[in-house]
């Protein structure tokens, strides 16, 4: 990098954490700390999504899984757009979750269901979202060691130090400053600083790649050189596809509609001004990531075209070599054996033009850099046991594709370029990790460790225990970055490592916010089953290669099961496969995941039944009917076509002009063009007279970049406009706010200390009233006319 290109990243960094101190003065309470006061607007909210959903983390996975399946699979995607569009119109859970009024999610697991519950959902999340995330400052130590080619060691006061921990560690501490210094009010106002800072550099980057890579000379065609059955462009063709197949979709229609709360609850989850300016949030959600979107997609599939094509293979054999050279240097520690190994992947010579043939997932321009490595580590010369053999492989393999995203940027950017990609990987990387970090340590202070205490804690207190909890959060990312050893793709690590939560908390929170029925029993039995089964699924697939296949070998027992696995398997053929595999457990991850939901959906509702004792007061929760505190009052419609289609995608008298605009243009564009003409009708079009594979080419160029672009442009502008403005009334309400010490988090009796002593006396009111009534008359429900606009 040139001093042009550090410039170009120091100064908006320092900018960025400059704004993070002047938010401190703002915080002056615990719900400054928790929810940035709950006085955000729809777009700093928008803005701030977009420097979080920007992580090297997910452009990393993103790689990975494209480079595997191409693009022909997201079109089956598209069937989950009408899904999509009434959850967000909806507001589905949401809304619900922020007419809670709850601070986090253990506040409102305490007040749905019990306080001993609170403590053993919230601990059981908080270590499942831990194990999951702590995996992202190595991935973003390695990625900047990768892309700015620095050295292994440096030398820090004449002592080497390793430069992985060195990296690790100054991305940690920027990200856990900006959280000691306001909380959420610092993570919302820098990340959507972030966000407009990131609009204009991933406009830079889709041009320059564009520019960089033919679409139809050098894109397509590279996409198009597949065997049959694992096509990258030609949705009908994909049978032969693994991990990320049709299955992956399947499950991913399940998890939208059944996990849409399970992480709410941290951070701008509840930071709205209202529940209405929430659901406008989520809603604006559709448009605020096309930008990002097309820039993964560009990046991915120049990439792809980078290591692929005829054309691009002398550059391509640099790529591969330089990732094998070190990735054998890290991971091997026996010298010999690591210098062998370097020595076999510098001599490997790959056809000059690529593999002849079409390329398939067997054999492919990566294979001969694999299979080298795979049979060098298992010569019985190394030193190593088969399984040892197989587990070392297993990480190379997982690091070789991981690392090809950082060395080909480098290898194809210029300088300036390299400079603002750089930026935009060290925003990505502060905005993901903070978040991360301060969700898992909002949720261990407020719902492990607050309930433990009777009385509650001062603001200065209970401020400081956050930052402290925060500071060691983030002890636990540096050293579980240093010791995990991550063992397949990262979407497949990251679902592992979550389904201790996620297995068995879908219910929990579904019917904990719709229904009356669900009870604490019900929750406990779900969320211990779901904790049971994943802990047996990641025992199995980080032990799978060293462990467990050897102890099958030494039983005789590998043959039998893998025939019970295929037998088992067969009727849901080719999207589910379970073949024996020495290296890798034939169940994948998300596989396992979606048998565990099953099973913990049918415990939560046979535990409900079996121990029923009557209904919830929902309302109380939700701030409804008498207890709606807010003024809010139900405006009733006529009933017309016209209305009744308003409220089938979430329109409600409460919309002014600007949001009915909006919630029709997602309908629109979401709906009657995503969905009925690029989806349906092409489906209808390949049924009369399917479309030759190149088509498929410009089908993906104009519906997933030229159309996706036109919109980034309209909407860039419109979300930096908002953001502007949404951040001055921002501070201007921080500044006038009347700060209410009680709204801390704690619950007494079910209900939010904040509103305990409001509720007893609504419900003191309605008791007189109800006693004043003569003996003939009954009430009149005052529901009807003080519920809150939406449901």
């Amino acid at each position: 990098m040139t001093w042009l290109d550090i410039l170009i990243v120091i100064v908006p960094v320092a900018f960025v954490m400059g704004m993070g101190v002047y938010s401190r003065k703002y915080a002056r309470g615990v719900a400054d700390f928790l929810t940035a006061g709950r006085l955000c607007g729809r777009y700093v909210i928008s803005m701030g999504d977009v420097a979080n959903a920007l992580s090297i983390i997910g452009l990393v996975a993103f790689v990975e899984v494209h480079y595997k399946t191409g693009f022909a699979v997201g079109f089956w995607g598209t069937v989950t757009a009408p899904l999509g569009i009434f959850l967000s119109l909806s507001g589905y859970c949401i809304y619900r979750f922020r007419e809670t009024k709850a601070m986090s999610l253990g506040q409102f697991l305490e007040m749905r269901y019990s306080r001993r519950f609170r403590i053993f959902a919230a601990a059981l999340r908080s270590v499942s979202e831990m194990l999951a995330n702590m995996i992202m400052p190595a991935i973003a130590a390695r990625f900047f060691i990768y892309f700015l080619d620095l050295p292994e060691q440096v030398a820090v006061f004449g002592l080497p130090v390793s430069t992985f921990f060195l990296l690790m560690l100054v991305c940690l501490t920027l990200a856990i400053s900006l959280i000691c210094l306001g909380g959420t009010l610092s993570l919302v106002i820098t990340d959507a600083i972030q966000g407009m800072i990131c609009y204009p550099i991933m406009a830079v980057f889709f041009v320059f790649i564009l520019s960089k890579f033919s679409w139809n000379a050098e894109i397509v065609p590279t996409m198009l050189n597949r065997a049959e059955g694992e096509s990258f462009l030609n949705p009908y063709d994909v049978s032969q596809l693994r991990d990320f197949n049709l299955f992956m979709l399947i499950l991913g229609v399940f998890v939208t509609v059944w996990h849409r709360a399970s992480w709410t609850g941290a951070g701008m989850g509840g930071a709205a001004r209202s529940p209405h300016e929430q659901k406008m949030a989520s809603v604006l959600g559709t448009f605020r990531n096309y930008l990002m979107s097309i820039l993964y997609v560009v990046i991915a599939v120049s990439i792809i075209t980078l290591l692929n094509h005829s054309s691009r293979m002398p550059q391509a054999k640099v790529v591969r070599a330089e990732i094998s050279t070190r990735v054998a240097n890290e991971l091997v520690a026996d010298p010999a054996l690591r210098t062998r190994l370097v020595e076999t992947m510098e001599r490997l010579e790959p056809p000059a033009g690529g593999m002849a043939g079409p390329l398939s997932e067997k054999l492919n321009n990566d294979t001969p850099y694999l299979s080298a490595a795979h049979e060098t580590l298992r010569d019985a010369s190394s030193g190593l046991s088969s399984g040892e053999a197989n587990a070392v492989f297993q990480k190379f393999r997982t690091m070789f594709h991981q690392l090809m995203l950082a060395v080909s940027m480098r290898h194809m950017l210029p300088p300036v370029l390299m400079g603002l990609f750089c930026l935009l990987m060290v925003l990505a990387m502060i905005s993901t990790d903070d978040t991360r970090i301060y969700s898992a340590a909002l949720t261990i202070t407020q719902d492990v460790i607050m309930p433990f205490h009777k009385r509650p804690l001062t603001p200065e207190r209970h401020i400081r225990l956050l930052r402290m909890v925060s500071i060691g959060v983030g002890v636990f990312f540096l050293f579980g970055s240093l010791l995990m050893a991550q063992m397949d793709y990262i979407n497949l690590f990251c679902t592992l490592m979550t389904t201790m939560w996620m297995s068995g908390c879908g219910p929990v929170m579904i019917f904990g916010l719709y229904s009356r029925f669900g009870n604490t029993a019900a929750a406990f039995a779900s969320l211990g089953t779901g904790m049971g089964l994943a802990v047996v699924n990641i025992f199995l697939q980080r032990n799978w290669a060293k462990m467990v296949y050897p102890w099958l070998e030494r039983m005789g027992w590998a043959d039998n099961v893998g025939a019970l696995l295929e037998t088992v398997s067969r009727p849901l053929n080719p999207i589910v496969v379970w073949k024996m595999d020495a290296v890798k457990f034939p169940i994948n991850s998300y596989e396992s995941y979606f048998l565990s939901m099953l099973v913990t959906l049918v415990v939560y509702c046979v535990v409900s039944w079996l121990t029923y004792k009557g209904p919830f007061n929902l309302d109380r929760m939700l701030h409804r009917g008498i207890y709606n505190t807010d003024g809010d009052i139900k405006q009733k419609t006529a009933w017309t076509w016209r209305t009744a289609l308003s409220k089938i995608i979430g329109i409600t008298p409460s919309y002014s002009r600007g949001d009915k605009a909006i919630a029709w243009g997602v309908f629109i564009y979401s709906f009657v063009f995503k969905f009925l003409i690029v989806f349906l009708g092409v489906i209808i079009w390949n049924a009369i007279s399917p479309w030759p594979n190149a088509w498929w080419g410009k089908y993906f160029f104009v519906v997933s970049l030229v159309i996706p672009a036109a919109l980034a442009v309209f909407f860039s502008v419109l979300f930096w406009v908002g953001g502007v403005v949404d951040m001055r009334r921002l501070f201007r309400d921080l500044k006038n706010r009347v700060v209410d010490h009680l709204d801390n988090g704690y619950v007494d009796g079910r209900v939010s200390l904040a509103d305990k002593a409001r509720f007893e006396e609504l419900e003191r009111r309605k008791q007189e009233a109800a006693e004043r009534l003569s003996p003939g008359e009954s009430p009149v429900a005052p529901d009807e006319s003080e519920k809150s606009v939406e449901s």
